[in-house]
């Protein structure tokens, strides 16, 4: 999992050099997040409601397509102080302009936890990424992702149970 993180944030940093159109911006959102787990929780898992906060750069490689790369905090988990998951993320989104205002985009997204006082999670996630950004005026914009974890997010040496994150993000942002 090393070496696929440090070849994504490679490609992330080198595309630079071949694109057309760099923008920076920022961008908040509201989260709200729950953790499915195998087996299933033999207690009540409600979700979380959290925040994210992020920095972004967006490389634009033609008129309609571009890539967006992101350093994030985010916090997510369950509903339960216990279940509880906070990530320095890095989703990296390949983005297709629908029309003037409208963006798709879809990728991956590997994070970090943030949290040293809690055991029982895994250092390390991997999840996929596809979000939908509406351009309200040239700058600012609002935006709205789903996230599905791939990788279990509990340590795998402390127990048999899996889980996986699973966020829709609401955002607000500013494209500088």
């Amino acid at each position: 999992m090393k070496k696929l993180l440090f070849a994504l944030v490679f490609v992330a940093f080198t595309v630079s050099g071949f694109s057309q159109d760099v923008r920076y911006g920022v961008r908040g959102a509201l989260n709200i997040s729950n953790l499915d787990f195998d087996p299933d929780a033999d207690f009540e898992n409600k979700h979380r409601n959290g925040f994210a906060f992020a920095g972004f750069v967006d490389y634009g490689f033609t008129e309609d397509i571009s890539l967006l790369t992101e350093i994030q905090w985010s916090a997510e988990g369950g509903k339960d102080e216990s279940l509880r998951a906070d990530y320095i993320k890095m989703p990296i989104l390949l983005r297709f302009m629908l029309s003037d205002r409208f963006t798709v985009g879809v990728g991956p997204q590997p994070a970090l936890k943030t949290w040293e006082d809690k055991d029982g999670f895994a250092t390390f996630t991997f999840s996929g990424v596809a979000g939908l950004e509406y351009m309200i005026t040239d700058e600012l914009f609002i935006d709205t992702r789903l996230t599905l974890g791939l990788s279990n997010i509990l340590d795998e040496d402390l127990t048999e149970a899996k889980a996986t994150n699973h966020v829709i993000q609401f955002g607000f942002g500013i494209k500088l």
